[in-house]
């Protein structure tokens, strides 16, 4: 097999003395044996995305090791040296339960203490949001959470937090990819020194469940807490360590845990993938619950920041609600709650993305507040919380099964969120209503909003360069039609253009620049085509909706509006 001259010159470094003897016996070995995984290991650096960077486990650029996660942190501790002079550096770091996430949190740890940087460090695997948490709790300049979310097994990542605990965004990620880029990898220094590396745990902990149940709690009383049976799930994730701490000590008294997937196993044996975006992942959960007839199930990904929920609909079957609907009914209770105790003011926002439902625009509307929408990732949400303090900051989420309750944690959290759908199901039993008919009482308010997500993986070298195609042919040919609807807009975000093709009108889009394209449809429908920024996907997020006359209709209604997705979906001609 023939191997590009640039890919050998990397293959070639790794093979000199700044490198250990293990990583040079690894390369070695796939040269003779297995040369396509070897030009998959290094043709090209890995990168970061909408969730930090994440990959598969390895030796090589394209690979997440110790020199790899080394770099970036040298390269990190490099930039918080330049951007806050004469201070001292403080970070927190966390891990999840992946494998080799504990010793690549050490190695993460060892970088910024022998570059005279202050560690705080968990000592066993903890819940992402905990760790947006405890930058600010700890006035940290930046924090640092190994993870891969939801990849399978074979990844992990590294993601960045910066002062307000929120996630690296431009221009400090550009500038600091940048000089990352400038090091040669003999410029870490891995030589620890430990009198740096602080262990926290319990009093961070304390701290964040006190804050948790502080923020999503909402007067709902003993015997309506007491009356609600909920399923727990964390997947084999890290949100074991707090969510039954969280429940228990908020006044919820009856929790089953699902107990064969309660032990923390990167290897996520009893689930295809660790993702509550996908039903089969719940699946267990769901069997739980009609053994002891649940109200509702929550199942959280690894590192605890995305959850699952399903409820039972108005026949008592168990429905499991995607990420908008889950999204748009934390956010209307948020609402609610704010306008009952008369704190809505007209200088409150709540957040969302553009790939998400638009139903929270309406949503927003209605409440007479803004809501604010950004790029994909929860880090464009923390940075509206940053970047207009006057406002306050209700809640948001975005379609993915993100949520963020107020403004203490500066990502999607899975534990604020639990606590928060708990309450809203608590309440609704006790008063004769469900979350489920909450949801449908929305749909007859704001319309009947429904959304589907067509994911489509391309792997390796081919792969990424099919994605390419595909982006560049729906710029250079775009549809005029989709599914007998005139296209009447194009919003093309790595451009920063749109097109009103009504009025043949050009106009800016306000934010930053991405490799996202949006379809708009004259009957109202939106089709976003995305590459992830995190795995080797492109993805189609499809939008339709009507107005629900009765709540009797819902079924005809739901029918209508998923023929529409399905002609849609034909019409895109994906595969």
């Amino acid at each position: 097999m023939h191997i590009e001259k640039d890919i050998l010159d990397k293959v070639n470094e790794w093979l000199t003395p700044t490198f250990d003897k293990q990583t040079q016996e690894e390369i070695e070995k796939m040269m003779t044996s297995a040369p396509k995984e070897l030009e998959d290991s290094f043709y090209k650096n890995l990168e970061f995305g909408t969730g930090g960077m994440r990959g598969v486990m390895g030796v090589g650029t394209n690979r997440i090791n110790k020199y790899t996660l080394g770099k970036n942190t040298q390269g990190l501790s490099d930039y918080l040296k330049k951007s806050f002079p004469n201070e001292d550096l403080k970070v927190a770091i966390a891990f999840d339960c992946r494998h080799n996430s504990d010793t690549l949190a050490k190695v993460v740890a060892d970088v910024f203490s022998a570059n005279g940087i202050k560690v705080y460090l968990f000592s066993d695997l903890r819940p992402t949001p905990e760790l947006s948490f405890a930058v600010r709790h700890l006035n940290c300049h930046a924090g640092i959470v190994l993870t891969a979310s939801h990849n399978p097994p074979e990844y992990n990542g590294y993601k960045v937090y910066w002062q307000d605990g929120g996630q690296l965004v431009p221009p400090q990620d550009g500038e600091i990819i940048q000089l990352i880029d400038s090091l040669q990898y003999s410029d870490i220094q891995f030589e620890a020194n430990n009198a740096l590396i602080e262990y926290i745990d319990t009093n961070i902990d304390e701290a964040f469940i006190n804050s948790t149940i502080e923020n999503a709690s909402f007067n709902t009383p003993k015997s309506s807490k007491d009356n609600l049976n909920i399923v727990f799930t964390s997947l084999h994730g890290t949100s074991i360590t707090l969510i039954p701490d969280v429940l228990a000590k908020a006044g919820y008294s009856n929790v089953n845990i699902v107990t064969e997937q309660a032990e923390p196993n990167g290897n996520f044996p009893t689930v295809k993938s660790p993702n509550p975006e996908e039903p089969e992942a719940l699946a267990m959960a769901l069997t739980l619950a009609e053994k002891t007839n649940a109200d509702i199930v929550i199942g959280t990904d690894p590192d605890s920041d995305r959850l699952g929920v399903a409820v039972r609909d108005l026949d008592g079957k168990m429905k499991l609600l995607n990420g908008n609907q889950s999204m748009v009914i934390m956010t209307a209770f948020l609402l609610e709650q704010w306008k009952r105790a008369d704190k809505l003011t007209g200088n409150e926002f709540i957040g969302s993305t553009i790939v998400s439902t638009p139903m929270m625009l309406e949503l927003a509307s209605a409440y007479g507040v803004e809501c604010k929408v950004g790029l994909t990732g929860f880090k464009w949400i923390a940075k509206f919380i940053k970047d207009f303090p006057n406002q306050n900051f209700i809640g948001g989420g975005e379609e993915s099964f993100g949520f963020m309750v107020g403004d203490k944690v500066r990502d999607k959290d899975a534990v604020g969120a639990t606590l928060l759908v708990c309450e809203i199901a608590a309440q609704a039993k006790a008063s004769g209503s469900s979350l489920y008919q909450e949801l449908l009482n929305l749909y007859a308010d704001l319309g009947f909003y429904k959304e589907h997500l067509i994911s489509i993986t391309k792997k390796g070298i081919d792969g990424a360069n099919e994605i390419k195609q595909m982006m560049i042919d729906l710029r250079e040919k775009p549809m005029k039609e989709i599914n007998g609807q005139r296209v009447v807009c194009i919003e093309d975000y790595q451009s920063s253009k749109g097109r009103d093709l009504i009025n043949n009108e050009e106009f800016e889009i306000l934010i930053p620049k991405s490799n996202v394209l949006i379809y708009y449809l004259e009957d109202g429908s939106k089709i976003c085509a995305r590459p992830s920024g995190t795995e080797p996907k492109i993805k189609f997020y499809i939008s339709v909706n009507t107005n629900l006359n009765s709540l009797e209709e819902i079924e005809v209604t739901e029918l209508e509006l998923n023929k529409k997705i399905a002609s849609i979906v034909d019409a895109l001609q994906v595969n």
